[in-house]
């Protein structure tokens, strides 16, 4: 006879745990370099701990950010040793963040011949341009890549799928199956959130991508959204048996997402192209520079440190300060891994559009946004908004980053190339042709198979 024995079991594991500044991380990577600078400006007016270094570098201090450091972390008593503030390792994040703007080692590109900006103006891309890039360099069926585009076609300002399942199916033409496979495709797509058809929905998406195990945040918005627009937050903690601060810490999350995923790519204003990054060959390799020219340099004030350690004994100034030193090294910290992304993703771009660098748009390589996802190690999304609407200086001009992908067509000798390589071949057929006898789609198709290019008629 077998008896139950109690055991106590330990497991470690690794979890991210959702979190606003994580949210803040989203979209910060999304934004391109002018947006960016905006985005600092603003947050410098808003927080009063961020300041900006000057433009030698120059901080208008008497003596060292170490020495700083030194004397005033010797002023706090011992008694406030365990004070939580001290959690945050003060001389760590100030050797960090005091004069090096915003913790990054700038790689230095002053030799590179920078472009005059004055002829670069571009339209936002529109929400409808930005998915249907997407869905070309996504991999799918026909069918399935069909239905997307209706459903891009039936959003609507906000990002929300306007058309019903049974709308989408024209009459049984398509099957239920491949209509939840379109939507499930188009719901991955940038921004997070978009092909809802309802707020629950829209927010659900969002948490699932950005942190898969978040059960907590995800119960709210599933079954509690009413009591949370109520602000019911202990209720919600009763029905979850959950503690109310765990509650609240979840519903600052949710606070933190988009219910208008569609609404920031609803802008008509004619804007200037700035690149984001250059591409330059070096020592015959090709490498990526970040732009940072004009981007405010950011540090931690030490003018906070010290009201902090005089004003010691009020904790609502302790807590102050200890709220505003944590959103800007989140901000610091969420502006460096911005970079890192973008410079990973243009990395695995340059090395494989090595030949497009060197010789031009006929030498474009298929590249799906999957394909250097997997690469990178990143969420596809990931990559489409660390491209989206980013631009690159190249030797063969100013390009989006975007301009970079495109899916893989029949090449000659059995191999592939880029749909939009084949689309440039085509055009030059049509330019080429005689205005008497212009070339018909069979005429082309028919030219495009001497050519050992297998395409079909929708291709």
């Amino acid at each position: 006879m077998s008896w139950l024995q109690p055991k106590l079991n330990l497991r470690v594991a690794q979890k991210q745990i959702l979190t606003p500044g994580l949210v803040q991380m989203v979209s910060v990577l999304a934004l391109n370099r002018l947006e960016l600078r905006e985005m600092i400006n603003q947050e410098m007016i808003a927080n009063p701990v961020l300041e900006e270094l000057s433009e030698d570098g120059v901080v208008s201090e008497n003596y060292s950010d170490e020495a700083f450091v030194k004397a005033e972390t010797e002023k706090v008593p011992e008694t406030e040793a365990a004070n939580p503030f001290d959690e945050f390792d003060i001389a760590s994040f100030f050797n960090q963040y005091l004069d090096s703007g915003n913790g990054i080692e700038h790689r230095e590109y002053e030799q590179i011949e920078r472009p005059s900006f004055d002829k670069f103006l571009s339209s936002p891309q529109g929400l409808s341009e930005h998915l249907t890039w997407q869905l070309s360099v996504t991999i799918c069926s026909d069918t399935v890549r069909e239905i997307a585009e209706s459903i891009i076609g039936n959003l609507d300002e906000d990002g929300y799928l306007t058309a019903s399942l049974e709308e989408l199916a024209q009459n049984g033409r398509y099957t239920s199956d491949d209509l939840e496979d379109a939507v499930a495709v188009v719901q991955e797509f940038d921004p997070l959130g978009v092909a809802a058809r309802d707020l629950r929905e829209c927010l659900l998406i969002q948490l699932r991508t950005l942190d898969p195990q978040n059960s907590v945040a995800q119960q709210i918005v599933s079954d509690h959204l009413k009591q949370l627009q109520t602000n019911q937050l202990k209720e919600i903690a009763r029905a979850l048996n959950r503690p109310v601060e765990l509650v609240k810490r979840a519903v600052d999350v949710i606070k933190k997402l988009d219910p208008r995923p569609g609404l920031r790519f609803n802008k008509t204003e004619t804007r200037l192209v700035e690149p984001d990054v250059y591409f330059r060959k070096v020592d015959n390799e090709w490498q990526v520079f970040m732009n940072e020219d004009d981007l405010p340099q950011l540090r931690l004030s030490p003018v906070y440190r010290r009201l902090l350690a005089r004003d010691a004994a009020d904790r609502e100034v302790r807590n102050y300060v200890k709220e505003r030193f944590t959103a800007a090294i989140q901000l610091l910290k969420n502006i460096e891994q911005r970079k890192h992304t973008i410079l990973r993703v243009c990395q695995v771009i340059i090395r494989r559009q090595g030949d497009f660098l060197d010789f031009g748009p006929d030498q474009l390589k298929p590249m799906m946004i999957k394909e250097v996802a997997e690469e990178v190690g990143v969420h596809p999304s990931t990559v489409s908004r660390a491209v989206a609407s980013k631009y690159a200086h190249t030797p063969q001009g100013v390009l989006e980053l975007r301009a970079f992908f495109s899916e893989s067509v029949n090449g000659p000798e059995g191999g592939s190339m880029s749909l939009q390589t084949l689309k440039r071949l085509v055009k030059k057929m049509i330019e080429e042709e005689d205005s008497a006898r212009p070339l018909t789609d069979d005429h082309i198709a028919k030219k495009l198979d001497e050519a050992g290019i297998h395409v079909t008629r929708r291709t």
